[in-house]
């Protein structure tokens, strides 16, 4: 009797491995952006809209939340309406000029 709990803790410990181990893999997606100038355009567009909302300064990662585009978008964004004086960088923040 004793040897059959055993196994079935063994067992159970054995099934609670596999699932921990299934759980901390991540898919990793492959983002694609399309570099041109109307594309970039709207990117920048998204950005300003999304630090005119929110009327502070605000990281990459809140801007592309806030704007419900991808970090890379908000890059090219930002890329370019540092290029028109739109914006400017504070430490780590990116705040209207």
């Amino acid at each position: 009797m004793a040897e059959k709990k055993t196994t079935t803790k063994t067992a159970a410990a054995k099934k609670t491995t596999t699932t921990k181990a299934a759980t901390t893999k991540k898919a990793v997606k492959k983002v694609e952006v399309v570099v041109n100038a109307e594309n970039v355009g709207f990117r920048a567009g998204d950005v300003y809209n999304a630090l005119a909302g929110a009327e502070k300064a605000q990281t990459v990662e809140q801007i592309a939340k806030e704007a419900k585009i991808t970090v890379e978008e908000a890059y090219l964004g930002i890329g370019w309406l540092l290029k028109e004086g739109k914006v400017k960088g504070e430490g780590n923040l990116i705040t209207l000029a």
